[in-house]
């Protein structure tokens, strides 16, 4: 979160590069940790490189399967690490498959803006 000079009364918001090894950190963990995930990227202002004062970092898992709803999915995601406040969406194989068939909105934002920082080698998506 932001962080107070010592010699200056004014925060100070964490910069795209320190968020950016934060994420690839993560992601190399959460990938050793559980062998389903396909590829991680983020999204958003850090990704575009406008971010500010009270960005936040979008976070896109792709797993190979799951049983949760997609709603609940995110919940199993350890975000507490990250400098900023940060939300993870986590989608299976199937429903990114889905996504690219569709060429919609959010699937185009992530192709064109998003920031891959694990892809399988077993991936095609």
């Amino acid at each position: 979160m932001p962080v107070r000079s010592l010699n200056s009364p004014v925060l100070r918001w964490p910069d795209a590069g320190v968020v950016h090894d934060t994420a690839r950190a993560w992601a190399v963990e959460l990938t050793r940790r559980r062998g389903d995930v396909l590829g991680v990227a983020y999204i958003g202002s850090y990704a575009r490189g406008d971010w500010g004062v009270g960005s936040d970092l979008d976070l896109v898992v792709v797993v190979e399967k799951s049983h949760e709803p997609f709603w609940k999915r995110a919940s199993e995601l350890d975000l507490g690490g990250f400098p900023v406040p940060t939300e993870g969406m986590v989608y299976t194989a199937d429903e990114w498959r889905n996504l690219a068939n569709e060429r919609g909105r959010f699937f185009q934002t992530v192709e064109q803006e998003g920031v891959w920082l694990y892809r399988a080698p077993r991936w095609e998506g």
